[in-house]
């Protein structure tokens, strides 16, 4: 009885691993392909994700893939309106494999933070082109330490301490601050949805300058290049 006991045990552990296994993506994803899906986002958002227009469009380069994947399906089905994104994310040509090859391949992407060195010989078209490729956010206007107060009391829980994000919570640091800035506003205009409890969720606490001093701090632990 016991053996049979154990070898029930034993076929029901094998079925549960195995349906486990069976709900992982069965490859990885295709770099190349989501390489080239991302072809016309580069209009926007720049050759390496690093966003254009000096913040107009975001910087997606080593964003969470969770994050872009809701996101991504967010604009795909409409529940996030944003009229760039209209033609780049119909249904039809933006089939669920196309969207996680391109979420992987944009989160793979790794800006330098880095100046790189340039030889007396580099004329000015070729030191601009390297320095599109370093991503350094100017430090924003604000009180620091405050900023510091606000975001360790109420942000890093989602966010992380360093800023890099959690699960499906964005990275902010390294992003350009009139974007992040303009989204703040935005959550607290309820025109993006900031938690499902409260539309404008805790940023509604928040005065301008107590933004203005979080996006000071976060500018100034930006990761850097050894």
């Amino acid at each position: 009885m016991i053996r049979n006991r154990r070898l029930r045990l034993m076929a029901s552990c094998s079925a549960f691993i195995l349906s486990s296994f069976a709900s992982l993506p069965t490859a990885a994803q295709d770099a190349e392909n989501g390489k080239e899906v991302y072809g016309p986002c580069a209009a926007c958002h720049g050759d390496l994700g690093q966003g254009g227009k000096k913040g107009e469009y975001p910087r997606i380069a080593g964003q969470r893939p969770s994050y872009l994947e809701q996101q991504l399906r967010l604009f795909r089905d409409r529940k996030r309106i944003n009229f760039p994104m209209f033609p780049t994310t119909e249904h039809r040509d933006f089939p669920d494999k196309d969207l996680l090859d391109v979420v992987a391949y944009v989160a793979s992407i790794k800006l330098s933070t880095k100046v790189p060195e340039f030889k007396d010989t580099d004329d000015a078209l070729t030191r601009l082109l390297a320095m599109e490729k370093v991503m350094i956010i100017p430090r924003a206007e604000g009180d620091v330490e405050k900023g510091k107060v606000h975001y360790h009391e109420h942000c890093q829980n989602c966010h992380a301490k360093d800023g890099m994000g959690r699960s499906d919570f964005p990275m902010l640091v390294g992003q350009y601050t009139n974007y992040l800035m303009k989204q703040m506003k935005a959550y607290r205009a309820k025109e993006r949805p900031h938690d499902e409890d409260a539309p404008g969720g805790i940023l509604e606490r928040f005065s301008e300058e107590d933004l203005q001093d979080i996006l000071a701090y976060l500018t100034s632990i930006q990761p850097k290049d050894n």
